[in-house]
C-alpha cells in the first residue's frame, strides 16, 4: 500500500493535516505493520513500533514530528512526507 498525498485543495495544511491523520491510523491499526515516511529529500523513515514517532495528534497544530528508531534520530515536519508506505518484512517500503 503506497499513500502519496498531494492537495490543491486548501493548499499545505490540507495535506499535512492528511498525512498526520494517515500516520495515526497507521499507529492504531492492529496489529501493527510496519511503514515508511518518504520524504521530499530523497530521506526514509522506517517506523517499527507505534511509539518511533511523536508528534502533537490535533490537526491544524504543529506539523513537527520526531522519530527514535535504532540508530536514526529524526526531526522533521509532515509538509516534508511525500509518501506514507506500507513496509515489507525487511523494513523496505512494499
Amino acid at each position: 500500500m503506497v499513500v502519496y498525498i498531494k492537495s490543491h485543495i486548501g493548499g499545505r495544511l490540507a495535506r499535512t493535516d492528511a498525512i498526520r491523520s494517515e500516520v495515526q491510523r497507521l499507529i492504531r491499526t492492529e496489529p501493527f505493520r510496519r511503514f515508511v515516511l518518504s520524504l521530499e529529500n530523497g530521506e526514509r523513515a522506517l517506523i517499527e513500533h507505534p511509539g518511533n514517532i511523536a508528534f502533537e495528534p490535533q490537526a491544524g497544530g504543529s506539523d513537527e514530528f520526531y522519530v527514535i528508531s535504532g540508530n536514526l534520530r529524526l526531526f522533521s515536519t509532515f509538509s516534508a512526507v511525500s509518501g506514507v508506505i506500507l513496509a515489507d518484512r525487511d523494513g523496505a517500503a512494499a
